[in-house]
């Protein structure tokens, strides 16, 4: 029989430097990001977000270079401000919210799948297509 079990002395697998996961990356920090407006009426700054994105990583031994952290981060800053400004503030708390279940991987939203979508788009326009 086949187990998923792992012993708490194996580390997890380092995150390869992808689209997948910047995509998920993305989604998370704009998520926290959006979270965080909503409950504190105050927007994260670029290092926030990307020593949120650093201490992420660190879970799964993974080191991204600091200008991939900040590209992650600026561009979560641009997706979240964007949900906000055109949601009302019950649609934004409902968007937060549903984004932040979403990042249990037993959570499944119908927004996410957009957002995703969202997500792959922001960082093909800047660039970053693998």
């Amino acid at each position: 029989m086949v187990s998923d079990f792992k012993p708490k002395d194996e580390a997890p697998a380092p995150l390869p430097l992808d689209l997948t996961t910047r995509k998920a990356l993305l989604f998370a920090l704009a998520a926290e990001r959006l979270s965080a407006f909503y409950e504190h009426n105050q927007w994260m700054t670029e290092a926030q977000g990307a020593t949120l994105a650093s201490h992420w990583l660190s879970r799964s031994k993974t080191r991204w270079e600091l200008k991939e952290r900040r590209l992650i981060s600026d561009l979560s800053d641009t997706l979240a401000r964007s949900i906000a400004a055109t949601l009302s503030r019950e649609a934004g708390l409902f968007t937060a919210h549903e984004m932040m279940e979403a990042l249990d991987p037993n959570h499944f939203s119908e927004l996410m799948p957009g957002l995703l979508d969202e997500c792959e788009r922001l960082l093909r326009e800047a660039g970053v297509t693998e």
